[in-house]
């Protein structure tokens, strides 16, 4: 398999699915519009939409129907970078190697642009089980997996840790709460929802699971290292905002040696949780060897 060119693939999917989603024309309330796309359309992996497709796509289920699922998850993400880079929270002055959202179009609008997608995201999730209520209970579990891993017992949860954190040392113990819930939280919901929506059997939801629970995790270590090495123009943002913000990391508690490793064994769990499934497990596999390694 040509991990680069499923990868496009599927991104592509995504890209002309937003595209038709996301609102746009001539309306009173136009800039909000504006604002939305500007920040959903700066690029980006589209990561986590991929990794819906991918799963849903190895319990044998059709990925062109989990594709309005897939945008509100990507929605979601973005809503949260767009309040992530905002002064009172981590005060970045460009994602993706662009202006960030508050710097386009001010603190107001951008808070106004996050909400909006975020709750956009849901009635793009109602609407197509609405249009189409085949698999009830799939949708409604997959939205409940979405809804819970943003939410205060998830993502935002998070976030309020996170920045309760700052200036502090923490724990070991701490520092996991923050990467699980701040950003694994939402890398495990669309695994999960992925494979829910194509109707997983128990044993592949949980092998997915325990898959998604490693590489999100070692996905944040990752980023934590990319903040210390990373080169800026491949991250399309400053680095080092991590010790600016005073704030806890795997590398500022345990040096990047064995930060690196840490990733290193988390990705071979991940692996080992999926590889007895043979050559639907391909995708996974190869894209945990590209994540481990990843620049940007």
């Amino acid at each position: 398999m040509d991990l680069k060119l499923e990868l496009q693939k599927k991104a592509e999917l995504v890209e002309n699915a937003m595209e038709e989603y996301l609102p746009k024309g001539d309306h009173p309330q136009n800039l909000i519009f504006d604002a939305m796309r500007y920040s959903v359309f700066a690029g980006g992996k589209r990561l986590r939409p991929i990794l819906m497709m991918a799963a849903c796509e190895f319990v044998g289920g059709n990925v062109k129907k989990v594709l309005p699922f897939a945008c509100a998850i990507e929605m979601i993400h973005t809503y949260s970078l767009i309040h992530d880079d905002l002064p009172a929270m981590d005060n970045d002055d460009y994602r993706r190697g662009k202006p960030t959202n508050h710097k386009v179009y001010g603190d107001g609008i951008a808070v106004l642009a996050g909400d909006a997608l975020l709750n956009y995201a849901f009635e793009l999730m109602i609407k197509a089980t609405l249009e189409n209520n085949e698999h009830l209970e799939r949708k409604v579990l997959a939205m409940k997996e979405i809804a819970n891993a943003s939410g205060i017992h998830g993502m935002i949860g998070g976030q309020v840790v996170d920045l309760l954190s700052e200036n502090k040392k923490i724990d070991k113990a701490t520092l996991d709460f923050i990467h699980n819930n701040k950003t694994a939280a939402l890398i495990i919901a669309p695994i999960r929802a992925g494979a829910i929506l194509g109707g997983a059997s128990d044993e592949e939801l949980e092998a997915l699971t325990t898959f998604a629970k490693n590489i999100g995790l070692g996905f944040q270590i990752r980023d934590d290292i990319l903040d210390i090495i990373g080169d800026e123009k491949k991250l399309g943002k400053k680095v080092g905002s991590d010790v600016d913000n005073q704030k806890s990391t795997y590398p500022s508690l345990y040096g990047l040696d064995v930060s690196k490793k840490k990733v290193n064994e988390l990705f071979n769990e991940s692996v080992k949780a999926i590889d007895h499934f043979g050559n639907k497990s391909k995708f996974f596999i190869q894209l945990s060897d590209y994540l481990v390694g990843r620049e940007y």
